[in-house]
């Protein structure tokens, strides 16, 4: 597939990475092609990447928690604090986005680093667009999860009681920064370069980039956020409406998993048409 170590790890690092490759390979039904250290690398900073963009999105949601305690109000009902805890809740959902830019930007030049090192390119590559990386089904899942989840921000800010209003102007921030996020990291994988040199590496590629399509459309947050700023606060009517989001979020993404062709699948398919 490819050739040279790209990473400056140690030997144990790089012999780790070489099993994780082996293995990642074996799963997508390419046991006939060899981990090499080059495929290693770039799976290893998608590995990286993955991590680091949970821990952002746990620090917003424990960003917005603690916007919204901190807020806390007065006796009628005006934000005690005034507007800076979301005002600090914007600037940290702008720095979340610029650390999603760069860590977006560090996974293309570990892939542009790779395409350079190649002998030669596999004939007639593609770029893969969102329909063939992402799909019409998690796309519309992905629509789906962010309508509701604004539908619930909406409903949250129409209720008369103040403090139920600052918590959902709190959720509604939260959840534009989410978007925003998801929004960059599309754009990043759909626009980051084919790096291959025959028809298994191709194959690798477009794997990957499925793979990462689908860990994108996972919408974790926007299911964590209603419960953690307003499940218990706003009115029973809208809690028993999160609680049918969350679940029927939860059925159809696990449906949609099930059901859906396996990423291995969908790359030959591409492959096949291209």
């Amino acid at each position: 597939m490819t050739r040279e170590p790209l990473s400056d790890a140690g030997p144990s690092a790089r012999s780790a990475d070489l099993r994780l490759a082996g293995e990642w390979l074996a799963r997508h039904d390419l046991a006939g092609a060899r981990p090499t250290p080059l495929l290693a690398s770039r799976l290893a900073a998608r590995r990286r990447a993955r991590i680091a963009g949970s821990v952002m999105l746990a620090v917003l949601i424990i960003g917005s928690a603690l916007a919204a305690t901190y807020g806390g109000f007065t006796g009628g009902g005006f934000p005690s604090r005034g507007p800076l805890p979301l005002v600090a809740l914007s600037a940290l959902v702008a720095g979340l986005l610029v650390a999603q830019s760069l860590l977006d930007w560090w996974v293309r030049r570990v892939d542009q680093r790779a395409g350079a090192t190649l002998s030669r390119r596999a004939a007639h590559l593609i770029q893969p667009g969102w329909r063939a990386v992402l799909g019409r089904p998690y796309a519309v899942f992905v629509v789906a999860t962010f309508a509701g989840a604004m539908v619930l921000t909406g409903s949250a800010l129409a209720v008369p009681d103040p403090a139920v209003r600052r918590l959902a102007v709190v959720l509604l921030i939260g959840m534009l920064g989410v978007t925003a996020i998801l929004a960059v990291q599309l754009r990043h994988l759909l626009r980051r370069p084919v790096v291959a040199e025959d028809e298994e590496s191709l194959t690798a590629d477009v794997i990957m980039r499925v793979e990462d399509a689908r860990e994108l459309s996972t919408p974790s947050a926007q299911w964590a956020l209603p419960m953690v700023l307003l499940f218990g606060t706003a009115p029973g009517w809208w809690s028993a409406a999160a609680v049918v989001y969350l679940l029927l979020g939860v059925a159809t993404c696990a449906a949609l998993r099930a059901r859906t062709p396996s990423s291995a699948t969908v790359a030959r398919r591409a492959m096949s048409v291209r």
